[in-house]
């Protein structure tokens, strides 16, 4: 398949997948129960985080979770009371228990006092542009946002960055390193790329959010699980032989190819080409 023949192909299953009919059986049916942006903030990270197993178990347990928080993620994380705690023990999904449940939470509570916005935890302090570029933001998704950019930002900076600051809270739970991963450890980083995708994307489909405006969507990396993976390599975007960090790299550098401005929205049609078994 030639570069006409496969960017055609590619961009009609982008049509056929990035439709709202996507929504329902997709973990990011989460953050969609929301309007209000930081309740879709958390609620979609913590369907990315637990998302991975069957997508009806990962719906089920983000629910179960959201339950927990009474609906209500954002009040929650900002002004429970350590009784209020007590809802979310026991909470287990593969092996993030409540231990790491109740670290993240810790973690929400302190940036949230102190930004409007999870994009800010994403931004490496050194290429913002302001001090605090995130404080104007809205709190709800009708509202406009402040035009707002960086220089020389790269998604394996923001996610080196993000794990260090997640983890900058004194005695945090060792264990609960796992669940946040990093291009230091050479991982992909499925999830949290999945996540900065439903965050920054905003192509009017009505699927991603595109609720932040300083990350771009050209800068995104593509999530490379094991359907996007497996397509990629048929398709020749991949060539690596492993799969760790510089996997996804390439196979995003060969998406920008076939639009630099938003080489994500292929994930569409990668993801839905597997989980269909059409390749």
């Amino acid at each position: 398949m030639d570069f006409l023949d496969l960017k055609n192909f590619l961009d009609s299953k982008v049509e056929q997948y990035n439709r709202p009919d996507f929504i329902e059986n997709d973990p990011i049916c989460i953050p969609h129960l929301f309007q209000k942006k930081q309740d879709v903030e958390i609620a979609g990270f913590f369907a990315a985080i637990l998302a991975w197993g069957q997508r009806k178990t990962i719906i089920n347990k983000c629910k179960e979770l959201l339950n927990r928080m009474d609906y209500a993620p954002y009040d929650f994380v900002l002004n429970h009371q350590d009784q209020d705690l007590k809802k979310l023990l026991n909470f287990k999904h593969r092996t993030f228990n409540d231990t790491d449940l109740l670290y993240f939470i810790s973690f929400f509570k302190n940036h949230y006092t102190h930004f409007i916005s999870l994009e800010q935890a994403f931004i490496p302090p050194d290429l913002s542009n302001t001090e605090q570029p995130i404080v104007n933001y809205p709190t709800d998704l009708s509202s406009t946002s402040h035009e707002l950019s960086v220089t020389n930002f790269s998604v394996e900076d923001s996610l080196n960055h993000f794990r260090q600051y997640f983890f900058s809270i004194e005695d945090f739970p060792h264990r609960t390193k796992k669940h946040i991963s990093s291009p230091k450890q050479k991982s992909t980083c499925k999830r949290l790329n999945m996540f900065l995708r439903w965050m920054v994307r905003n192509d009017g489909m009505g699927v991603d959010f595109g609720i932040w405006n300083v990350i771009k969507p050209k800068h995104l990396i593509c999530p490379c699980d094991v359907h996007v993976d497996r397509v990629g390599r048929l398709l020749g975007l991949i060539s690596r032989k492993q799969t760790d960090w510089l996997t996804a790299v390439e196979l995003s550098a060969n998406l920008r190819q076939l639009d630099d401005n938003d080489p994500v929205k292929y994930d569409f049609a990668l993801f839905g080409l597997g989980v269909e078994k059409i390749l």
